[in-house]
């Protein structure tokens, strides 16, 4: 494999990225998840979401109406999405999914389709429970179109991050929200071998979509449907030894069979069992247990940025040393609840800056009880690195304390090396809460190795605990 990383010589691993650190020389297994997005609360997966319903909304809505040239012309831009560099293709990029032929096949399947005429199917993701001919991978190629010009624009933030060179150049044509169509535009991108690279966030990507059909029909349906039978006490009803009386899915599957076709007119006679099928798979998504990072390799890379880290001397020449290292351990250590870090973001009409600037993305947590339950605004979430062999002092906390805004959060973190006296430190960072001025956080040295050392022993839940406890140490006294 020759990642991307070790091409652009980023000196990271994928768990310290917020990007899936793709094989330049062939498609990595991973697909993009319209649901995945449509869960999410940061800005980057609300704005691909808005586009995804409005361009899916457009399409249904031209062919319940009769608008056969203009759905024809809404589904003729879904060229191969090479640019991702995601699929099953072996060797040079060359996309798994929709093609010139095969966007004409999707438009003859969506064309045809009882449940889009009815106006059934209310998101791209049940196209894949409900629509003959399209599965999750068309789903994947989709969804990369339509979103393409957010993802092109994600790309460049995440050069001027890491320093990728990246050069103008022309993107098949992306969907424009402003004018319901195909758009033609140019990007800052990274070109390798002459063809553009375009970077998908870790969370947008899985290695299988939620929403399957085959699993919708086993574990929903057929247990539904066997329930029914059961009530009625009708002929599938088989009495077993022990007088336990049940119906076998075998003969469930007899008289329904598993088609696009049947799991349509039993999810509009049985609305309520889709609406438990999509809760589960929110429940599931929530969870977390989506991760693209083996959990092996996390405790290695664990290991290795404490080393790092501990490699680094404070002082003035290797600032710039630990602030590149802290964007890459607040990434491993926070996701997916603080997502797309940005450096030195400009403030005040450039007239301030701050290090690192990390949206916040939780749905469950201490980033998520913040915002919920303490009310404290933490939309983003900032961080100062100061790279000092003293004390970090009042100055420090008022700079940190000077870039928060409602629009922008009052939550942050105070990186620093070490304190001779963390205990005065803390009762300032209380002040600072108690005058309304906001939640900062100090994350020195020893917090943040014991936060990598929960992850190398397979602990990563710790994390989060551990951060809520640094909190509170400073909301309650």
């Amino acid at each position: 494999m020759r990642l991307l990383s070790k091409h652009f010589k980023l000196g990271k691993e994928q768990a310290e990225l917020d990007f899936v650190d793709v094989d330049l020389q062939g498609d990595v297994p991973l697909f993009v998840d319209p649901f995945a997005i449509s869960l999410r609360t940061d800005a980057l997966s609300i704005q691909c979401h808005q586009t995804l319903i409005q361009y899916f909304a457009r399409v249904v809505e031209a062919i319940r109406s009769g608008q056969v040239d203009l759905a024809r012309e809404l589904l003729s831009h879904l060229s191969e999405p090479n640019e991702i560099r995601f699929g099953y293709s072996k060797g040079r990029p060359q996309g798994a999914g929709i093609g010139e032929n095969q966007s004409e096949d999707v438009f003859k399947f969506l064309l045809e389709s009882t449940a889009v005429k009815t106006g059934f199917v209310q998101s791209l993701e049940e196209c894949e429970l409900l629509i003959p001919g399209i599965s999750w991978d068309k789903i994947s190629d989709l969804t990369t179109n339509v979103i393409r010009a957010h993802l092109a624009d994600y790309t460049v933030q995440q050069c001027e991050l890491l320093g990728i060179k990246t050069q103008e150049t022309a993107l098949p044509p992306v969907f424009d929200l402003a004018t319901n169509g195909w758009v033609s535009r140019y990007f800052l991108l990274p070109i390798v071998s002459g063809l553009p690279v375009l970077l998908v966030p870790k969370v947008f990507a899985r290695y299988h979509q939620a929403y399957d059909h085959r699993k919708y029909y086993r574990h929903f349906v057929l247990n539904y449907l066997r329930a029914e039978h059961l009530e009625a006490g009708t002929s599938l009803v088989r009495t077993l030894r022990n007088g336990r009386r049940t119906v076998f899915k075998r003969d469930l599957e007899k008289i329904f069979p598993c088609t696009k076709e049947n799991l349509f007119q039993f999810s509009r006679e049985n609305p309520e069992v889709l609406k438990q099928y999509r809760s589960m798979l929110a429940d599931i998504e929530r969870g977390g247990g989506t991760a693209i990072v083996d959990p092996e390799q996390e405790k290695e890379l664990a290991r290795a940025l404490g080393e790092a880290l501990r490699s680094i001397p404070p002082g003035s020449d290797s600032a710039t040393s630990y602030h590149y290292l802290m964007i890459g351990i607040v990434e491993f250590l926070f996701y997916p609840h603080l997502l797309h870090p940005k450096k030195e973001q400009e403030i005040h009409d450039g007239r301030k800056r701050i290090d690192i600037v990390m949206e916040n993305g939780a749905t469950t947590g201490i980033f998520s009880r913040l915002e919920s339950i303490a009310k404290i605004p933490c939309p983003f979430v900032v961080f100062e690195c100061k790279n000092y062999s003293k004390d970090v002092a009042n100055p420090e906390l008022d700079q940190i304390s000077s870039r928060f805004a409602p629009h922008r959060g009052k939550v942050g973190f105070l990186c620093c090396r070490a304190f001779a006296d963390r205990e005065t430190f803390v009762k300032r960072c209380r002040d600072t809460f108690r005058e309304d001025r906001g939640l900062v956080v100090p994350l020195d040295d020893r917090a943040v190795m014991t936060c990598l050392d929960s992850v190398a022993k397979g602990k990563r839940a710790e994390v989060d605990k551990l951060i809520g406890e640094a909190a509170n140490e400073i909301r309650f006294a």
